[in-house]
């Protein structure tokens, strides 16, 4: 199961790498069947890459989300979901042109990971852990989402009135409708990560909150959202410096993704 993971995982970042070519040569040329081709690879990336993560979990003998490798690449695969759960809601094929690029970096980060199958560490055999590390990757996705939208909302003013890209986008109010719904669900699911990892902690280690760099991070995370989110129900803000917020608001994600791991060891270093 292990080699048919590793199989579907180098044709999962072809169909992706080939769906971020076609983006881009949707813009470029400006055909719109370019467009249903490219959703139509990342779509079929999408199912190869669930049936990698399955493989990979039967061929661990456990959920595929306790490393480095497994959670980056189910942050793609996340990311990639919630970026076509738009691109179909709204008819918007040119997120998935300043998605894709993202996607298939987190994935290439995957790809230069280990992926070694080792024996869980006691912390981790848990129930848990399906539960905690699941929200963060559709919490993690749809902050990637909303980080997208917030960068086109940002570009949106240079492209040209009746253009074929200002054809393709919607207006600045409508992107920053759907980024401030990308940014709710990601909060959503980020406050059922931190739930979720309190009660696993005093199971694992006899304390809900230890003060480690990721835990320390996720909650800075949260509160850069809930703030978001404040100041939009509470003083109607939105535009431009919520778009700004938003971004700043996902470099403090992968910040606690990789920047943590990197260069704040804690109990969470495993993963």
């Amino acid at each position: 199961m292990l080699q048919a993971e590793n199989t579907l995982f180098t044709i999962v970042m072809l169909l992706y790498f080939a769906a971020m070519i076609l983006y881009f040569v949707f813009i470029a040329v400006k055909r719109d069947a370019l467009s249903r081709i490219a959703v139509l690879l990342q779509a079929a990336g999408f199912v190869l890459h669930t049936a990698a993560l399955i493989c990979r979990g039967i061929g661990a003998g456990r959920l595929p989300l306790t490393n480095q490798y497994e959670f980056a690449t189910c942050f793609a695969w996340g990311l990639c979901l919630v970026s076509l759960i738009f691109v179909l809601r709204f008819h918007f094929p040119v997120l998935g042109a300043f998605a894709a690029p993202v996607i298939f970096l987190i994935i290439g980060y995957a790809a230069m990971q280990s992926k070694d199958v080792r024996e869980l560490m006691p912390a981790l055999r848990s129930n848990w852990l399906g539960f905690h590390v699941s929200t963060a990757i559709i919490a993690y996705g749809s902050f990637g989402v909303s980080f997208v939208l917030s960068i086109i909302f940002l570009l949106r003013d240079r492209m040209k009135e009746k253009g074929f890209l200002d054809q393709h986008i919607p207006n600045r109010e409508k992107l920053d409708t759907i980024s401030y719904r990308s940014v709710a669900l990601g909060l959503l699911f980020l406050t059922f990560t931190i739930i979720t990892g309190a009660i696993w902690a005093e199971r694992a280690w006899g304390s809900y909150w230890s003060w480690d760099p990721k835990e320390t991070w996720s909650l800075v995370t949260w509160i850069i959202y809930a703030v978001y989110l404040h100041l939009r129900i509470r003083r109607s803000w939105q535009g431009k410096s919520a778009a700004i917020f938003a971004v700043a608001g996902f470099i403090c994600v992968i910040f606690t993704y990789i920047g943590v791991n990197t260069l704040l060891p804690g109990v969470h270093s495993y993963a």
